[in-house]
């Protein structure tokens, strides 16, 4: 393996992370949307603000890694990738900006009225941040972006791949959530609001499924290149997410909510992990390997000794806030 692998591999280490742990942050903005008026849904949104409220910052740590580790690493692809796709890049950047501002001025709302009006920028922003990072993906994937950069600013991810990444993304932060959301909520002694939230997830769970494994088809003709290695070595890691996604269906079926958040998150690792195999040895798919992107050796070597300090330093710190945050039971 070489250096330059390994390397990619660390950077995408960064991207399963943050789809894990951004996405069931993300994927709570579908039940804010989705959880009725302001008296039938206080009692959901106020379970998304406690159970995201003290983490959903310190997630995007995993993207400032990935853009450092991808800007540093590989130079030419992330030029290539933000002069090409920068209408999606941007609009997910304001996604971000737009669901952290609105989650913390609804917390402070004069108003019922502001409260309302920040709590759908909220839950619309939460949304539309996975679809253009899938959309971006999607491109990627296909093989949209071209070496030299300056791909077309709308062609390059207005696509079957693109569009399919999109959803696909949306909809898997939202079984993330739903799983995490209905856990805490059993922990938290609220039967009812369990329950509501177990239906719910199981049919964004059976929905999101069926999109998945349906843009298999489109892909097939859209981006043949990831198309055969998803057919080819990534088809385990398909086969294990496929199971897993059934395994925590049942799952949640059957109330076993806390075993269903691990399968769920190795439902959606295996997902992205799929992704991950199946453009491999491609940094642009079709366009530019991992190693022709790669940066000097140099440059390299000094990236793993900061990736091993951070795994020392930074992952502890990030372990324990989790854990913290998983102490509260019913009030």
């Amino acid at each position: 393996m070489t250096l330059a692998v390994v390397v990619a591999a660390a950077l995408f280490a960064g991207v399963v992370v943050y789809a894990l742990f951004g996405g069931a942050d993300f994927g709570s903005g579908f039940f804010d949307l989705t959880a009725g008026g302001a008296a039938r849904g206080s009692e959901l949104r106020t379970l998304i603000d406690r159970s995201i409220g003290p983490v959903w910052e310190a997630n995007h740590v995993w993207l400032i890694y990935v853009l450092v580790m991808w800007w540093t690493g590989f130079p030419t692809a992330f030029a290539a990738t933000m002069s090409t796709l920068f209408v999606p890049l941007i609009l997910a950047l304001l996604g971000i900006v737009l669901r952290g501002a609105s989650f913390a001025f609804r917390k402070y709302s004069a108003t019922l009225a502001q409260a309302r009006l920040f709590g759908i920028v909220f839950a619309g922003s939460s949304l539309i941040t996975p679809f253009f990072f899938g959309a971006v993906a999607g491109a990627v994937a296909s093989g949209r972006v071209p070496a030299s950069g300056q791909g077309d600013v709308w062609s390059s991810w207005l696509t079957p791949t693109s569009l399919f990444g999109g959803v696909i993304a949306v909809g898997t932060c939202a079984f993330l959530a739903g799983v995490f959301l209905t856990a805490d909520a059993d922990r938290g002694g609220n039967a009812a609001l369990a329950e509501g939230l177990r239906r719910r997830t199981l049919g964004v769970g059976v929905v999101t499924g069926a999109v998945v494994f349906a843009a298999l088809v489109p892909i097939r003709h859209d981006a043949p290149t990831l198309a055969a290695g998803l057919e080819g070595r990534a088809a385990p890691l398909v086969v294990v997410s496929g199971l897993a996604g059934a395994g925590t269906l049942v799952l949640i079926l059957r109330r076993r909510y806390a075993v269903a958040r691990l399968t769920a998150a190795v439902a959606v690792a295996t997902v992205v992990l799929g992704w991950g195999v199946g453009q491999y040895p491609w940094m642009l798919v079709d366009q530019v390997t991992i190693a022709d992107a790669a940066g000097a050796s140099a440059t390299l070597t000094g990236l793993l000794i900061v990736v091993a300090l951070a795994v020392v330093v930074v992952l502890p710190a990030l372990a324990y806030l989790l854990w913290l945050t998983q102490q509260w039971t019913s009030d």
